[in-house]
């Protein structure tokens, strides 16, 4: 399933799964990755996956390159482990005016009216790539076809903690304030990164599907007091 295993630098080792980006692809990294860390192969000290890559870096005072290549090598993972279900999580977003930072610019762009925009948008289940960028903040795809859109030509110096946006194939919610490019068409109350649960500190991880569905002000009033 790995098109090809090479060095990283000295202490890294870098699993290439082909240049394709879609969930099948992002399955099988997943699957190792899961893989990986239940074997606590020693040395091994982080492991990064991406749409279709997986970065192992390791300790060479405890394990060199030849040494882990095979140990990856002789994981044997079939089709049918890929299937693995994950969680689907519901999250609530409110997408008045005031949220959807962007949505004339989308509609502008698009040729759609905000309405048919969010009716392409919600309700849909999205399947989540990888998380990065900022803690917790997850890449989730594939929107609607006419609904994808380039970044933003300018980023934003600061875009909100929970804001929800899109671009090209994906969407994302910011876990926290940050800088970004994405279009905005709404907000979330929910926490999607929660530092003092050390334990289970993100909410969306990758494989799982996220379903964003609409609410009104008051109703992401009252959920944002709660959390």
């Amino acid at each position: 399933m790995i098109k090809n295993i090479s060095n990283l630098g000295d202490a890294a080792l870098y699993c290439d799964f082909g240049n394709e980006i879609n969930q099948k692809t992002n399955t099988k990294v997943i699957k190792y990755f899961e893989n990986i860390k239940y074997l606590k192969i020693k040395g091994i000290n982080n492991l990064t996956p991406s749409y279709n890559k997986l970065i192992i870096s390791f300790d060479l005072n405890i394990i060199n390159f030849k040494e882990l290549k095979k140990k990856i090598e002789d994981i044997n993972i079939s089709e049918k482990d890929i299937k693995k279900d994950h969680k689907i999580i519901k999250i609530p977003t409110c997408c008045d005016d005031e949220f959807a930072l962007d949505i004339e610019r989308l509609s502008s762009k698009l040729k759609l009216t905000k309405k048919e925009i969010l009716e392409k948008y919600l309700n849909k289940e999205y399947f989540c790539y990888m998380t990065g960028f900022i803690a917790g903040m997850p890449f989730l795809g594939d929107i609607d076809k006419k609904i994808r859109l380039e970044r933003l030509e300018t980023p934003r110096v600061k875009v909100p903690k929970g804001a929800v946006g899109i671009t090209e194939q994906f969407t994302n919610i910011y876990s926290f304030e940050s800088p970004g490019g994405w279009n905005i068409l709404g907000s979330t109350p929910i926490k999607i990164f929660d530092q003092k649960n050390e334990k289970l500190p993100i909410l969306i991880n990758p494989g799982d599907r996220v379903l964003f569905y609409e609410i009104n002000k008051k109703e992401y009033i009252k959920l944002n007091e709660k959390e």
